[in-house]
């Protein structure tokens, strides 16, 4: 039977990133973004429409029917769900996330395997060259080349 508990270091990392991502949320025009070998999925969610739900004492957080985040117990000692459309994404802790920053807005960057994912709280509506600018920050991040990722730059 595996034996499942959230040590300390993983609630402050995982808890703390959690909360980082609350605070994308605070932003009106939050973007989210998929990209791997086949190309790059984006979603764009106006908080001010969707329901968001900072769940602190559970270490939950739920944006309507679109984004989730929780903290969970793991052999690890700890890791961070983050549920997508069909995405389910781990993150165990020091890494695997990136934080970016760009004129736009701000951004967090995880990669699980050979894709990533990206949040961005967007400074306003992003009307003009929404691929182009998402795809620039993540780039800050993560570099692909003919498809494939090579290089992650994580933040801790």
């Amino acid at each position: 039977m595996a034996v499942s508990n959230l040590d300390m270091h993983a609630l402050f990392v995982l808890g703390d990133l959690r909360a980082k991502l609350v605070k994308q949320f605070q932003s009106r025009f939050v973007y989210i973004t998929e990209q791997n070998a086949e190309g790059i999925y984006i979603a764009e969610i106006d908080t001010e429409e969707a329901l968001v739900v900072d769940d602190k004492p559970g270490l939950k957080l739920k944006v309507g029917d679109h984004f989730s985040a929780s903290v969970l117990p793991s052999r690890e000692g700890g890791k961070l769900d983050i549920k997508f459309r069909e995405i389910k994404l781990t993150v165990y802790g020091l890494g695997d996330y990136a934080f970016v920053t760009t004129v736009d807005g701000n951004g967090i960057v995880f990669k699980e395997g050979h894709s990533v994912v990206m949040v961005f709280a967007a400074h306003q509506q992003l009307q003009e060259g929404l691929t182009k600018t998402l795809k620039a920050v993540t780039a800050k991040a993560a570099k692909w080349r003919k498809g494939e990722l090579v290089t992650f730059k994580a933040s801790e």
